[in-house]
């Protein structure tokens, strides 16, 4: 069996050098992907309150177009200043008479 062989200090210290680096990247890896499952969160709660966004959006259409309905079985056809909450009919063509 042959004999042993020890390494001196500077030897020693290379691997050391080496290891400790692996050691470090390692970490390093955890740490980025623990900040990438944390941002992939934050993605999935930022998609999902634009896809709530999104529902209410269309639910304000549909409002709107409910509203402008009424309006104009109300008060007919016509334009309305929302600053001022005047309505302007529009006048509409008699029919011919016969």
């Amino acid at each position: 069996m042959p004999e042993p062989i020890k390494f001196d200090k500077e030897e020693l210290e290379g691997l050391q050098d080496i290891q400790n680096r692996y050691q470090s990247k390692t970490i390093e890896f955890g740490q980025l992907n623990v900040q990438k499952i944390l941002l992939s969160q934050q993605m999935e709660t930022l998609e999902n309150q634009i896809i709530n966004m999104e529902k209410d959006y269309v639910q304000i259409q549909t409002d709107e177009r409910d509203l402008v309905q009424k309006l104009n079985e109300k008060y007919g056809p016509g334009s309305l200043d929302p600053s001022t909450g005047t309505f302007t009919p529009i006048e509409q063509p008699k029919p011919p008479q016969q």
